[in-house]
């Protein structure tokens, strides 16, 4: 069983794990082997702490959480998502900044749930449309082009000393990407 939730400071350590290891599988042979084996989880996990407990307005960081409190542990968090208002205004007004579901959880719908909660909260904070960018050689590029988003802008960006393509998805208006992630039932 997943739960989406909003993240909690002490979700932080392991959100910066989740980031270390997705970016080390998804973008090998994509990054510098380098940079890729000197990313810290420890450093995003102080980033990602900085970011629950960011306060701007419309900014967000949900997780997915596998079990529950009545398992073993409690619940292990398996993927996070962030955003808030777009950084770069112009694409859409609403920008989900990270989603990152750890390998072994893909395919199960908590990426779906994960857009999900952050489309929701995005139009919860008046954003009418919204978007992400990825790597243009991500493999996973297909999930955003599945849930309808369009692929409207291109852009390079430098990872690692590394200079790389990346593609901007948008959903416009913010209501084609909460019908894409909608329960089965409810569509």
């Amino acid at each position: 069983m997943i739960s989406i939730r909003r993240a909690r400071p002490s979700d932080a350590q392991a959100i910066g794990e989740i980031h270390a290891a997705v970016w080390r599988s998804s973008y090998a042979g994509i990054l510098p082997d380098a940079y890729l084996a000197g990313l810290s989880a420890q450093r995003l996990a102080g980033f990602y702490q900085r970011a629950v407990l960011d306060r701007r307005e419309g900014h967000a960081v949900f997780v997915a959480a596998a079990g529950g409190v009545e398992a073993p542990g409690g619940a292990e968090v398996v993927g996070f998502a962030s955003g808030g208002r777009s950084r770069r205004p112009g694409l859409a007004e609403g920008e989900v900044e990270t989603l990152y579901l750890l390998e072994d959880w893909r395919e199960r719908g908590a990426g779906r749930r994960l857009m999900r909660a952050m489309g929701a909260h995005l139009r919860a904070v008046g954003c009418r449309s919204a978007m992400l960018w990825v790597l243009a050689d991500n493999p996973t590029r297909w999930f955003y082009q599945h849930l309808g988003g369009r692929e409207v802008a291109h852009d390079e960006v430098r990872v690692g000393g590394k200079t790389v393509q990346q593609a901007a998805f948008v959903w416009d208006p913010i209501e084609a990407l909460l019908a894409a992630t909608a329960p089965v039932q409810d569509r």
